[in-house]
């Protein structure tokens, strides 16, 4: 029996969806993505599609999902961007929290009210520096 191409095996393991997303139906890793193997090594379905159908991924980025569907395949529902890039558009909550103008209590995140903790949140510094002052004196501050 000849063995087949993967691109066959590839095709065999999509399925057009009503949003128009060829929806990867084979196996998905834990994290939702779909995979493959070519040559005997595991490969992301998403990033075999782009680089079959469109051009090789730069060095250093990466295949973002503009349909925000991790199992998606179809070429032009992918993208090559930088990571940042690609965490700045999604939905989670590091994406939501870049995303952020001001602090909770309505501060501007700007260069002067913002600093940057050692673990690269941003925090305000008049909220801070009220902490700060709460912490001493024992008394609330309302917000400024």
């Amino acid at each position: 029996m000849p063995r087949t191409d993967w691109t066959d095996r590839f095709l065999a393991k999509v399925a057009e969806t009503d949003r128009g997303c060829w929806q990867w139906t084979a196996y998905t890793n834990p994290d939702g993505y779909g995979q493959i193997k070519i040559g005997g090594r595991p490969r992301y379905a998403h990033r075999v599609a782009y680089e079959a159908m469109r051009e090789p991924i730069p060095d250093g980025l990466v295949i973002d999902h503009l349909c925000r569907n991790r199992t998606c395949v179809r070429p032009d529902h992918l993208e090559a961007v930088r990571q940042r890039t690609n965490v700045l558009r999604g939905v989670n909550i590091a994406a939501r929290r870049a995303r952020q103008t001001h602090c909770l209590r309505g501060h501007a995140f700007d260069a002067a009210n913002t600093y940057t903790a050692p673990n690269g949140t941003r925090k305000c510094r008049r909220c801070r520096a009220n902490a700060r002052g709460r912490s001493r004196r024992g008394v609330t501050c309302a917000a400024s």
